[in-house]
């Protein structure tokens, strides 16, 4: 018997921490490329499923659309909804509600479809399993065919969006020596901490001057996204600071991205967190607290509640470019799903 040769193990796009600086650059020109010309054929005959685990609109329509518009299709499943429920851990005995188990699901659709997206939101429960993004991680495991991150405990999609934004509006790849607050904002609810934690990677990874602004230090953000912050600081350039005081943390800024997290020392057990984020509701992104930037520009990956998170004035001024931020998605997805695919061909006049 011939035995059957091994297969290469995919490249999976789960957080841009993974990826070079020089394949992030080329990803954001392509993106950029992708911008200017909205078909393609790259995908041809290729598909991709998308798996929502959570809700979304910007992510399922941007994927759907960015397949489409490269000649690809895409297949939207949602288990527990029009999919089986899906079990996660070995050794389980399947006598409750999941119906089948990852190693068969990833394997199957790695059969079908030439890519896999996946949309699993943390349980809010123990952030000390959640952290291990145990979804996300056993669709790579179980994969013959690349996986993307559509929103886990990161999301380097819109990592991508918000950085073509940044050089869009800056008019240069070389953000260099520009200051980027990170702010914390409040919110009814304590959310996920994946675009926060993204946007400090992106923003340090570019070598920007980070200051990563929150109400207290129980606010500050997971260590290891912290510790990627300070290794791509010494990489790239730029700087990281912590502070909890808005004004200094204003002062002089040339772009502030506003988001909502939940303080991880009280995740699963928000009780008590509440009235400690209710004291801080003055967090919100207005026109005295952009009076004291260098004429920075905003930002948010949406959806956003308008004044809880930033005001009426912030979000329809000439500076917001969050919904720039938004449109990006699609192209950024595209060069993603294009790379993965396997189209390396002619960058421009192809």
């Amino acid at each position: 018997m011939t035995a059957t040769p091994p297969t290469a193990t995919p490249r999976h796009f789960l957080n841009t921490q993974d990826w070079s600086r020089p394949d992030l650059d080329a990803l954001l020109a392509r993106a950029a490329e992708f911008k200017r010309i909205k078909a393609g054929g790259q995908l041809r005959g290729k598909s991709i499923a998308l798996v929502f685990f959570n809700p979304s609109m910007r992510t399922r329509t941007s994927f759907e659309l960015g397949a489409f518009q490269l000649g690809g299709h895409a297949v939207v499943l949602q288990p527990g909804k029009d999919a089986w429920p899906i079990e996660f851990e070995l050794g389980t005995v399947m006598d409750g509600d999941t119906e089948e188990h990852i190693a068969e699901v990833a394997r199957v659709l790695g059969r079908y479809v030439d890519l896999i997206g996946v949309r699993a939101f943390p349980k809010f429960v123990d952030w000390s399993i959640d952290r291990q993004d145990r979804v996300l991680q056993a669709f790579a495991r179980y994969s013959p065919v690349p996986v993307i991150n559509m929103e886990t405990i990161t999301h380097p999609c819109q990592e991508l969006a918000h950085a073509l934004a940044l050089q869009e509006h800056f008019g240069t790849t070389d953000l260099r020596g520009r200051k980027y607050v990170l702010t914390w904002t409040y919110h009814p609810k304590p959310l996920n901490t994946a675009v926060a934690n993204s946007a400090l990677t992106i923003a340090t990874r570019l070598g920007m001057d980070v200051t990563l602004l929150c109400p207290t230090p129980e606010y500050i953000l997971d260590e290891r996204y912290m510790g990627w912050a300070e290794a791509n600081v010494a990489e790239s350039g730029g700087s990281l600071t912590v502070s909890h005081d808005i004004e200094s943390a204003y002062a002089g800024a040339d772009a502030v991205y506003a988001k909502s997290w939940g303080a991880l020392p009280y995740f699963g057990n928000w009780g008590p967190e509440k009235p400690i984020r209710d004291r801080y509701t003055h967090f919100i992104v207005d026109e005295a607290k952009m009076a004291l930037t260098n004429d920075a520009i905003f930002s948010h990956c949406l959806p956003l509640r308008r004044n809880v998170k930033a005001t009426d004035a912030v979000m329809d001024s000439s500076s917001c470019i969050a919904i720039d931020e938004a449109e990006n998605r699609l192209h950024v997805q595209k060069a993603v799903m294009a790379r993965l695919a396997g189209f390396a061909g002619p960058r421009s006049g192809e």
